[in-house]
């Protein structure tokens, strides 16, 4: 459905569309049965000459509205269709902001290019994507406003008495919208809380949890929960009884960043005869704690995840669970779900084993401190830490060579971390550590979720994957040109191995961040399903998230099922007594959202810190990359902070333009002015110096000027 809907293309009868899917030869049956059902349902049609499109637009479609800052909008049907996105005109857009469900009436509009043209009028709104917003309360006259934050509403709320929540002007609120705007009529709403002066942390940082709809407290009920299941918690009970291994005799240690606050792996390894590895992966046991059918279990899976904002985190689980007793930390006797991994000296895996097991953290290490060990700075750790540590590095350097020779992607985009002062604002940023140790920890939880993975599939039970389906075609469309503008060849059916040779040519190039977002975007997300469709940048045919049950409902699904295997109540003969594939792909896509909203809101926060920052920095220079050229300007990647600005078609210096277009004009009407794509000076994947010319933190905008100082792109 996503290569049909490709603006590229071209109608096809099955059999050659079966060969652009690269279907093989052996499942070309299924193919044709999915062929059916997809026409049967309406979602594609049989042309003229048996070829197979999408459906033609009809008079009424519905779907998600999108607006822009200039009027216009586009409304997204819920049915994909052969036109694409349907373009709705500055004032047809009735009252719909950013994200409503709506109808829009369909009529055609000339012809474009030798294609029938349609345009559309929204004609009623379905289902409401926000009924509150937080923004800053603002005046003009004697009528007060909010000025929304974000822009799913761009235009200002009429509100009536802010003195009735103490509201100041300049203060951040929280507003519920009454009544949406229109061509005529501003957003009326009521101001139900102050968040605090606007920009500062607290009230920042406040209204992200409104805006997303975060809770911070737990319910009493699901804390009473929480309380009442750490009462059973008997680790020498649990020992004697046989229920958990002793696994305390064991050098076990964890490794987390220096801030973490919650630790849920440890590992553990030992170099066996025969140039063997045991390796073991030990994951907090949230499940012992964490029961279904209670409120407690409730919350957390509505909550779906912990979500980490910018030094501030909402925990899935209450802190006396997240940060106590399901907290692997040191020198505590903690309950776990250990995985046992046997290796050979390729990492190829022999055989695995799992148990519950009670182990006590001989150190909490950082990855600072496990970078210092392997650079040869340990003279504070003690001798049986330094060599687990080089064990541990020697095996996952050997994982890792396996991984990449499978096909694993490795993309390198790149992350800054950033610094704040005891105010909680932002004043530098610096790039995140990429060393060593974060790969070390990376391979040894991918070994315990594919081999958890393993199992549950030769059981056929139905279980919560991680899935990464494979991307349409990386040959065609806007990777393809990224790739080609920046100079490089792509074959016509590319895959893993030349993907990672690509990706291997462009290290430490500047055009290195473009082509790795390119390839990143044309992916899709990776996504909590049931669907055993595999992952594909890691190149895992069984995969599942188990190693982060503190933080994330999937894996707590999973520590479930791990657990019915290990008391022998999960056989091939009973998998029909645990969630189906129904239940459980509603339960991803839910878990799937969750996961979104939380990066959504890490993702803006971040954001509008940054943004802060720079508008006390207006007129100052720095480097960017150019990652996108339209008609309209240009955007830029800042190398330092990692955020987007763009630089207006009108500031591009016309000193700096080609004088001739390296393209034909299109036509004898389109000779007379040039598109800026065809005359823009500087060219996707290019460093420049850029100048902070304006910073609008609310909106999140970020506006920018070519330097002096930039030469024209050869």
């Amino acid at each position: 459905m996503r290569f049909l809907s490709r603006p590229d293309y071209q109608p096809l009868k099955q059999r050659p569309l079966a060969r652009a899917l690269n279907v093989p030869d052996d499942q070309y049956s299924l193919f044709t049965d999915a062929l059916k059902d997809l026409r049967q349902n309406g979602k594609i049609v049989i042309a003229s000459k048996s070829t197979i499109t999408l459906p033609q637009i009809s008079n009424r479609i519905i779907g998600t509205f999108e607006s822009s800052s200039r009027g216009f909008g586009f409304v997204r049907p819920e049915k994909l269709i052969a036109q694409g996105d349907l373009f709705i005109p500055p004032g047809d857009s009735l009252d719909a902001i950013s994200g409503d469900r709506v109808v829009a009436r369909v009529q055609q509009q000339g012809k474009r290019e030798g294609k029938d043209r349609y345009v559309g009028r929204i004609v009623e709104v379905l289902e409401r994507s926000v009924t509150q917003v937080t923004g800053t309360l603002t005046r003009q006259g004697k009528q007060w406003f909010v000025q929304p934050d974000g822009r799913a509403l761009s235009e200002a709320v009429a509100v009536d008495d802010p003195s009735a929540k103490d509201a100041k002007l300049g203060d951040k609120v929280l507003v519920e919208i009454l009544n949406y705007p229109s061509a005529e009529f501003f957003a009326n709403g009521v101001i139900i809380e102050r968040l605090g002066k606007s920009g500062t942390s607290a009230a920042e940082l406040l209204a992200v949890m409104r805006r997303f709809g975060f809770e911070e407290n737990f319910s009493r009920t699901a804390l009473n929960n929480a309380r009442n299941a750490i009462k059973n918690f008997d680790p020498e009970s649990a020992i004697k009884s046989k229920l958990r291994e002793d696994a305390r005799n064991q050098t076990v240690i964890t490794i987390d960043p220096a801030d973490a606050r919650d630790f849920d792996d440890a590992i553990s390894l030992r170099k066996l005869p025969n140039d063997q590895w045991l390796l073991g992966v030990h994951i907090a046991d949230a499940s012992h704690f964490v029961t279904t059918q209670t409120h407690l279990d409730d919350e957390a899976q509505h909550r779906g995840n912990s979500v980490y904002l910018p030094r501030k985190v909402i925990p899935m689980l209450p802190e006396i669970l997240s940060n106590g007793l399901c907290s692997l930390q040191e020198n505590q006797n903690r309950f776990v779900k250990s995985a046992y991994i046997k290796l050979d000296n390729r990492a190829n895996v022999l055989e695995t084993r799992f148990a519950n097991s009670v182990i006590s953290s001989a150190k909490r290490l950082t990855y600072e401190q496990v970078d210092a060990i392997l650079e040869g700075k340990s003279a504070d750790q003690p001798p049986t830490i330094v060599k687990l540590i080089k064990k541990m590095e020697t095996l996952a350097q050997i994982i890792l060579k396996r991984r990449q020779k499978n096909g694993m992607l490795t993309l390198e985009i790149p992350k800054a971390e950033l610094i704040y002062d005891q105010k909680g604002l932002v004043i530098d940023a610096q790039p995140e550590s990429t060393s060593f140790s974060h790969t070390i920890i990376e391979m040894f939880m991918l070994e315990a979720n594919e081999a958890v993975a393993r199992l549950l599939d030769s059981l056929n039970v139905p279980f919560l994957r991680r899935i990464h389906p494979e991307p349409d075609s990386l040959a065609t469309g806007e990777t393809a040109r990224i790739i080609k503008t920046c100079g490089y060849l792509i074959p016509k059916n590319i895959d893993r191995q030349s993907l990672q040779q690509l990706l291997l040519k462009v290290q430490g190039k500047p055009e290195s961040f473009l082509i790795n977002l390119a390839v990143l975007k044309s992916m899709q997300r990776a996504e909590y399903s049931p669907s055993p469709q595999g992952h594909y940048a890691l190149a895992s045919t069984h995969y599942c998230h188990f190693t982060s049950p503190i933080r994330r409902y999937p894996d707590l699904t999973i520590h479930r099922l791990l657990q019915a295997y290990l008391d022998g109540s999960l056989t091939k003969s009973t998998t029909s007594d645990f969630p189906d594939f129904d239940q459980l792909d509603q339960l991803g896509k839910q878990c799937s959202t969750t996961e979104r909203n939380a990066e959504k809101a890490e993702d803006q926060l971040r954001k509008i810190k940054i943004l802060q920052l720079l508008s006390k920095r207006l007129g100052q220079n720095t480097l960017a990359v150019v990652t996108s050229i339209t008609n309209f300007g240009l955007f830029v990647q800042l190398e330092k902070f990692l955020i987007e600005g763009l630089i207006a078609e009108k500031d591009v210096p016309r000193s700096l333009s080609r004088k001739k277009s390296s393209k034909p004009a299109r036509s004898s009407r389109s000779a007379g002015r040039q598109k800026f794509p065809d005359i823009c000076p500087f060219k996707l994947g290019q460093e420049i110096n850029v100048q902070i010319a304006a910073v609008n933190p609310a909106a999140g905008t970020l506006d920018l000027i070519p330097s002096p100082n930039n030469k024209k792109s050869t």
